[in-house]
């Protein structure tokens, strides 16, 4: 028998298998309160699950950046080089609002 996802309607945590848990692994809702997903929902969870990895990994990454940024900027070696680091902080703090912004758009599309 093939795997399906279940959708909780309470929390909106998505199951896989056979058929729906007893309770919600996350908020503890009664199976029933969960709904099998169509194929095309599926698909769609199934197909954007890698993306929605790569942009938490950009995220994380871009905070690293300006722990890092931050880090020289407190070093404090030159003013070229605190202009760099701070340079450096605004362009991580665009990357991570963009994947932020792209992985709510996956989520409202029901792709997560």
């Amino acid at each position: 028998m093939m795997k399906k996802l279940f959708k909780c309607s309470v929390c909106r945590f998505v199951y896989e298998g056979e058929e729906a848990p007893d309770f919600c692994p996350k908020c503890g809702a009664p199976k029933n309160k969960f709904e099998e997903l169509t194929e095309e929902q599926a698909n769609k969870i199934y197909t954007s699950d890698r993306t929605n990895d790569i942009h938490m990994e950009l995220v994380n990454l871009s905070m690293r950046i300006i722990e890092l940024c931050e880090e020289g900027i407190e070093i404090d070696l030159d003013p070229p080089c605190v202009a760099l680091f701070k340079d450096a902080i605004k362009e991580a703090w665009v990357i991570k609002q963009r994947s932020k912004a792209e992985l709510e758009g996956h989520m409202s599309r029901g792709k997560f």
